[in-house]
């Protein structure tokens, strides 16, 4: 008797602690998270902590936990993580750089880029891997950026022309912004759709004020600030979505417009659009008017603004920094000379003025924050749980700031990158399989607009006081107040515009 009840005990020990073992397998341990500020409110989280400039607020917010290098906050519905560090950025892009290819759905993605289908916003995925691939060889390949070659050197020599006209006696004041925007924004529309629309008569065209006006509207409703995308709530109380999907369908009347006129031109251009339908006749499935047209859309958007934007930080820094512009002007003048304007093919022997777009880059990334990314499961990053859903936010600007990394982080100093392996500490780019697939683009066109405008140009400031170095709110950070500068042509100028007219 007693034997059956020993037996009975143990037997129901062993069913005890295998149900106890199964349970506790099945409850999900709470996740590790970083570092979280306080007074997180009911429903909204942290959604006061979203104001401009973004960057600033989140470095504050880092220095506020003792320089956390990863911290989390609660934005509505949505965990995120804000990455300021160099090493876990890295290991978000190489380590969990698969699990980290996503993107997170918001309204502007969702109205603006086609349903979330474009190469910046799809999910990753065989579609996004092919809108990759177009872009890597039919679009941002050496072959295809040489081929717009002559666009970049016409765009900037118009660009000179245009300073040149007023300036070759004495000094000029200039409003720089604009002509930086008018020259990005030609340089890819007229490889693009073949056309301009700012410059020689035309600013007057109403055409070319919609769409500036669009574009600029656009980049306003993109980004992580957006708290209509954290909090769904705010859909039926705001007026947020109605604006994004009204402000979508004027920017696709534009693309739709680009694409019919190629169309309807039957010849075999050079276009971006030429070539592009071109591959649509072959293989129609795929090459859709909407596919045709959210490529347009990331070249426009990510390509225009950010360029325009460093360079007036660029021209800014060295108006500050008088000396760099002498280093970087006698460089051009020793290794191009004076009988010729400088050429793309130049710039890798000009590594002072290479070294002036890396600071440049350094310390105002066009985005000062990276695009959003998405976790597709769990992963771990900095030493933390990162639960699938979860939006990574890397702050560039804070990374390229960092004392750690970088010596006297605050100051213009070009002559940094002259050390070897100093270059890959920068990130303006991303990292990873979704970095951007254009920083080629931007670099030749950014590197050849600089290096003309110190060759053919005497710089000075408006007054004795330094520019204003003030950043604005933005997905491309821009300057609170645009640059104004005083500008004359040198004296061989006009002779090198003449002789190669």
């Amino acid at each position: 008797m007693e034997e059956a009840q020993t037996l009975t005990f143990a037997l129901l020990f062993l069913v005890l602690t295998l149900i106890f073992f199964i349970r506790r397998n099945r409850i999900k341990r709470k996740p590790k998270l970083p570092p979280s500020p306080p007074f997180a409110l009911p429903v909204i989280g942290h959604l006061r902590l979203l104001k401009p400039p973004l960057h600033r607020v989140f470095f504050s917010v880092s220095q506020s936990l003792g320089g956390a290098p990863i911290f989390s906050l609660r934005l509505g519905s949505r965990l995120v993580f804000v990455v300021s560090s160099h090493s876990i950025a890295e290991e978000c892009f190489t380590k969990n750089d698969v699990v980290l290819a996503n993107r997170p759905n918001t309204i502007a993605s969702k109205y603006v880029s086609y349903d979330h289908t474009t190469v910046v916003t799809a999910p990753y995925g065989e579609h996004w891997r092919n809108l990759r691939r177009i872009g890597a060889v039919e679009i941002f390949s050496a072959h295809r950026l040489n081929r717009f070659l002559s666009i970049r050197q016409d765009e900037v020599r118009r660009l000179i022309v245009r300073l040149s006209r007023n300036s070759s006696h004495d000094f000029i004041k200039v409003e720089i912004k604009s002509m930086f925007s008018d020259l990005t924004f030609n340089n890819i529309i007229r490889m693009v759709a073949g056309k301009r629309y700012y410059g020689d008569g035309a600013e007057e065209n109403s055409e070319a004020k919609h769409v500036r006006q669009v574009i600029a509207d656009l980049m306003s409703v993109f980004g992580a600030g957006n708290a209509v995308d954290y909090l769904p709530v705010l859909r039926w109380v705001t007026g947020f979505e109605k604006r994004v999907k009204e402000l979508a369908g004027r920017f696709d009347e534009f693309l739709q417009g680009l694409v019919d006129e190629r169309r309807a031109a039957k010849e075999n251009g050079n276009t971006m659009i030429d070539h592009l339908l071109s591959l649509q006749e072959t293989q129609p499935e795929y090459y859709t008017d909407r596919t045709i047209k959210g490529t347009i859309l990331s070249l426009i958007l990510a390509g225009t603004d950010t360029s325009a934007v460093t360079l007036e930080w660029a021209l800014s820094s060295l108006l500050n920094h008088p000396e760099e512009l002498s280093k970087a002007r006698e460089e051009i003048d020793s290794k191009v000379g004076f009988n010729r304007l400088v050429e793309e093919s130049d710039i890798s022997n000009l590594p002072c003025l290479q070294n002036i777009v890396s600071e440049t880059l350094r310390l105002y990334p066009a985005g000062p924050l990276s695009v959003p990314h998405v976790a597709s499961e769990d992963c771990k990053v900095g030493g933390y749980d990162m639960p699938q859903g979860t939006t990574l936010l890397v702050n560039l600007w804070a990374m390229h700031r960092d004392p750690q990394l970088w010596d006297d982080p605050e100051t213009f100093k070009p002559e940094r990158f002259e050390k070897e392996g100093v270059a890959h500490k920068l990130m303006t780019f991303g990292l990873g399989r979704r970095a951007c697939p254009g920083s080629g683009l931007a670099q030749r066109l950014v590197s050849l607009t600089l290096a003309s405008l110190i060759q053919c140009f005497e710089w000075e400031r408006v007054g004795e006081e330094e520019v204003d170095m003030t950043e604005a709110g933005g997905v491309t950070m821009p300057k609170a107040r645009p640059l104004v500068a005083m500008c004359r042509a040198r004296t061989f100028v006009g002779k090198i515009l003449n002789e190669s007219a």
